[in-house]
């Protein structure tokens, strides 16, 4: 099971030093799959005193444990307008996304383990699909939100305990739609190995 206290919210850097990561704190989460495990970030620069950082305002207040093909979203405390940032935690297995800083979706995924590991960095969508299949495993990608051009992507899958993916993120359908509908292509995707941040810090990769 997945703590729904651990959000995800670290700060990778993919080719440039100035990308940052991080990540809001519940509690530690144990992790749900047995799989090769993704190898760590380094440690990145202290940012936190840009006066442009995105800093994280609020989290759900989520009580219990979430297990695999669980989620929540709740936008009523969010502001209508914002920035998007997507955070994925692969050491918690948990993403979640903030608007103007405020989370409004969280949720237990799936990702790429052993051969086909889950690369960690910032990117942003650069497609967006809700009918895509792949050209490679000639499999659906629902809600599809394309992250590179080597096909790792966000997209709805069946999250079950013991399963994985080929390198994607997969997500609970219904919260994949949700995703989906909330995001725009440009929009920042962070990818971390466990790096993790309190509320009020800046997340300066956004």
């Amino acid at each position: 099971m997945v703590h729904p206290s651990y959000i995800a919210l670290g700060v990778a850097a993919v080719c440039a030093a100035t990308s940052v990561t991080l990540a809001t704190t519940r509690a530690p989460a144990p992790r749900i799959l047995i799989s090769q495990a993704v190898p760590p970030i380094a440690p990145l620069p202290d940012r936190s005193r840009d006066p442009a950082a995105y800093t994280i305002k609020h989290v759900l207040p989520i009580k219990g444990a979430m297990r695999m093909g669980d989620f929540h979203w709740d936008e009523s405390g969010a502001p209508r307008d914002g920035r998007i940032v997507i955070t994925v935690d692969l050491v918690a297995q948990v993403i979640s996304i903030f608007r103007d800083g405020y989370e409004i979706g969280t949720a237990a995924v799936l990702y790429g383990a052993d051969a086909k590991p889950t690369p960690t960095g910032v990117y942003p969508i650069t497609q967006k699909d809700a009918d895509h299949v792949s050209n490679i495993y000639d499999a659906p990608m629902p809600y599809m939100l394309r992250l590179t051009n080597d096909g790792i992507s966000i997209h709805a899958s069946e999250v079950r305990d013991g399963y994985m993916t080929h390198g994607c993120i997969g997500v609970p359908r219904p919260f994949a739609k949700k995703l989906f509908d909330a995001v725009k292509l440009g929009d920042t995707v962070i990818v971390t190995h466990g790096e993790k941040l309190g509320v009020g810090k800046p997340v300066t990769a956004a």
